[in-house]
């Protein structure tokens, strides 16, 4: 079964007047849909938009694995197990909140970012707090999460080009750039799909490149 989400349909949040924008696809804070809660493991996807010299202040998380990936722009991280890095577009940053951890997100740039941030719930909890970054992933190659059971895989199309889907119990494909066609549907930036026993599916971009993240979980 294939469930599309479009962009539009986000929840719009964030502190607009503050320079912070965010559109989330799940229930997230005082955005309460009972029928929205999570996908799988996956308990939020938020597109952010930061304005240049803005963010979030340090706030607190815990028992939560939560993925990042710059559209544009560049991500400053810092964080109370003292990691500070920046986060460039191609880059997958992983924070492992385990039993907790407080961190800074920041445009400290003099441009406009854009990230999307996923939020995934771990099999077990606590634990000791981690932070990873993978520099520049190549294309197709998947970054596993085991603490939540998934796995990321990034897919980068020429014009035209088609991939395969991961045969799995569920799949969740955000389009990150560009047009994509999947099983009859065309999908934009921002709009994803939810798959419950994905078997044989293809994506293609349509009309010009495209990116697109699919999560892969059992």
């Amino acid at each position: 079964m294939i469930s599309v989400h479009r962009s539009e349909d986000r929840y719009r949040g964030g502190e607009p007047d503050a320079g912070i924008e965010t559109r989330h696809a799940l229930s997230f804070g005082p955005f309460y849909d009972p029928d929205n809660l999570r996908f799988g493991p996956i308990l939020a996807c938020n597109e952010e938009h930061l304005a240049a010299g803005t963010g979030f202040d340090e706030h607190p998380h815990s028992h939560t694995e939560i993925v990042t990936w710059v559209v544009e722009g560049e991500l400053t991280h810092r964080d109370s197990a003292g990691h500070s890095t920046v986060v460039r577009a191609g880059d997958v940053a992983h924070l492992s909140a385990a039993a907790g951890v407080r961190h800074v997100e920041r445009n400290d740039g003099e441009a406009p970012l854009t990230f999307l941030q996923m939020w995934l719930a771990p099999l077990e909890s606590g634990g000791e707090p981690s932070y990873t970054v993978v520099p520049g992933i190549a294309d197709s190659t998947p970054y596993a999460l085991p603490q939540a059971g998934a796995m990321l895989h990034v897919r980068r199309l020429t014009e035209g080009e088609r991939t395969a889907l991961p045969d799995a119990v569920r799949l969740y494909v955000h389009v990150v750039r560009g047009r994509v066609a999947l099983e009859g549907e065309e999908l934009v930036p921002g709009d994803a799909a939810r798959i419950t026993g994905a078997e044989g599916l293809e994506a293609a971009a349509v009309a010009e490149a495209a990116e697109l993240l699919v999560w892969e979980m059992r």
